[in-house]
């Protein structure tokens, strides 16, 4: 599969807004299955992080005040990213807060995003439920640190990921996989899924 960048924000509520900004950002870059490039920053954008986020989140105000400013961590991770396709689990909040943090800068979002979360409702149907840490307890796959920060949600989503692409080569006869593919999967119904990747299938 091609390179994909998987993103995750930690941030100080669900929408973006002048009062409701990112607190961190990661991005591993995510290469044949297997985990290739990293980037992670904390990155100040002038607002107070809520009691209840800074519980959850384990990111203090304290933390954000010697933190870059998040104009140039955007920057940075922007030009990391470049024109990989992008992937996030829960993929609509972290598309909300990359492009509205993009846009603070005058840049653009070039490239589609897919979901992981929306892909594992459809290729993983037998999981308790479709969070991020179930799913990877369901899959056997590592934890790799604590919930709530980004570098370790980042990483858990692309081991995730990695491991739905194999689902698809093994158990549904898939020889080669695109982003394009994923973006189109997370919108079929589960019902129909297979009968989507029939057309797919590479025979």
């Amino acid at each position: 599969m091609e390179r994909i960048a998987v993103i995750d924000f930690e941030t100080t509520g669900i929408s973006p807004s002048s009062s409701c900004r990112a607190t961190e950002i990661a991005v591993v870059i995510l290469e044949q299955g297997r985990i290739v490039e990293r980037y992670q920053s904390l990155m100040n954008a002038g607002v107070r992080v809520p009691p209840f986020i800074e519980q959850l989140t384990g990111i203090s105000n304290a933390m954000l005040r010697t933190a870059p400013p998040a104009e140039k961590v955007m920057n940075e991770v922007n030009e990391f990213v470049g024109i990989t396709p992008l992937l996030a689990h829960n993929a609509a909040f972290d598309q909300k807060f990359w492009d509205f943090e993009l846009g603070r800068i005058k840049r653009t979002r070039l490239q589609n995003f897919a979901c992981s979360l929306l892909l594992a409702r459809r290729l993983m149907p037998a999981a308790p439920n479709h969070k991020l840490g179930t799913l990877t307890t369901f899959a056997q796959l590592p934890h790799t640190g604590q919930a709530h920060r980004a570098m370790a949600d980042a990483e858990m989503a692309a081991n995730l990921t990695a491991h739905l692409a194999q689902e698809l080569r093994q158990k549904h006869g898939l020889r080669e996989l695109s982003h394009d593919l994923l973006v189109s999967l997370q919108k079929v119904p589960a019902a129909k899924i297979n009968e989507h990747l029939k057309r797919h299938r590479g025979f």
